[in-house]
């Protein structure tokens, strides 16, 4: 007995340190054309004892502890790219890489060029046939870089999409987007306030612009796909959708708005993507869940108290990114989001 009593906990000291810390390092990886260049986000883990720093701490929102430009631990580690929102950025899923980094993963997000805080464009200029390359982008640079991370195993990559960042993976794993069908029909199938969208992200602009996004932009390497609440993706086709043969995980926001007070972004926020894809993606491969208390943005960085109002004044209606269910917690969702996550990438990736 007293020998179990000491060999406990040097087990546990042992497992600690293996896992001692989130290092994170930028990035900046060159454009396919001269107005592409993408900055993006790496977290991975390290045994570095340094002191962590809070990331994307900022007056409204909640940063995560990291260490940055750590020295990574050896690898091959696992590989997790994600896709942000329209308009987002990295910071959106910061809190859920660094789960994944507990779990020894090595994650990866870019931002996206065109459709990121820091890079809008007008409709006319959005490519969002890009995106899914983006990501295969940066899959690239961490193979043929492995002191960024310490290593990837080539054959363990997942990706994982909040909202148009969904769609963005669900192309990666074969879906193809009917743009032209989408904008046709967009009134008789959708919604006013849906179409408006579809307006902003440039869809159906043009022939060239629809037959880029019908395109084949699938990525072979991607092993399993986990969607959060996306969109738009309705406009993806049901052949192609039956076609994917990865494990995909499709999450959406359970907590629907008030139809007579809610705000035509709180409208747009809960739409019915999620249930589409589960439809018709092959039922083998694809688990589906509505989390309890979501809304739209609850898979997004968790928000200080106050933030809500702080956000108001700055940004009117803005403030809705820190809204979740009556009665949620975004903390509690984001830890049932990360343990629905990590178990099926575990079982998908085959990695223990």
């Amino acid at each position: 007995m007293p020998r179990l009593a000491f060999i406990l906990p040097l087990l546990l000291l042992m497992v600690s340190a293996a896992h001692a810390g989130t290092g994170f390092r930028e990035t900046t990886l060159p454009g396919i054309t001269a107005d592409h260049p993408m900055h993006v986000s790496i977290w991975y883990p390290t045994t570095s004892d340094a002191t962590p720093v809070l990331l994307g701490e900022t007056p409204a929102f909640i940063g995560q502890p990291v260490i940055k430009d750590a020295e990574p631990t050896a690898g091959p580690h696992p590989l997790v790219v994600l896709s942000h929102g329209y308009g987002g950025s990295w910071r959106n899923l910061a809190w859920l890489a660094a789960d994944l980094v507990d779990a020894g993963y090595v994650v990866a997000a870019p931002d996206h060029p065109g459709t990121t805080t820091f890079d809008m464009r007008k409709p006319d200029a959005v490519e969002l046939w890009k995106r899914p390359g983006d990501l295969s982008r940066v899959i690239d640079a961490l193979l043929d870089n492995p002191d960024l991370t310490g290593g990837v195993a080539s054959d363990r990559i997942a990706a994982i999409g909040h909202s148009l960042g969904g769609w963005t993976v669900v192309e990666l794993a074969g879906g193809r987007f009917d743009a032209a069908k989408v904008t046709r029909n967009c009134m008789a199938e959708f919604s006013p306030i849906y179409c408006k969208i579809f307006e902003a992200l440039g869809i159906g602009r043009d022939a060239a612009s629809n037959a880029a996004m019908a395109a084949d932009l699938g990525d072979a390497r991607i092993r399993a796909v986990v969607t959060l609440d996306l969109g738009p993706g309705r406009g993806l086709t049901p052949e192609s959708l039956a076609a994917i043969h990865i494990p995909l995980m499709v999450l959406g926001a359970a907590a629907d708005v008030d139809a007579e007070t809610a705000t035509e972004a709180e409208i747009a926020a809960t739409n019915k993507d999620s249930g589409y894809l589960a439809r018709y993606l092959p039922s083998a491969t694809t688990t589906y869940s509505l989390i309890p208390g979501s809304l739209h943005f609850s898979f997004m960085q968790p928000c200080k108290p106050g933030a809500a109002e702080l956000i108001e004044k700055e940004a009117p209606g803005e403030s809705i990114v820190c809204r979740d269910g009556v009665g949620a917690d975004r903390g509690t969702i984001h830890r049932q989001v990360s343990s629905m996550i990590t178990d099926f990438l575990g079982k998908a990736l085959a990695y223990q």
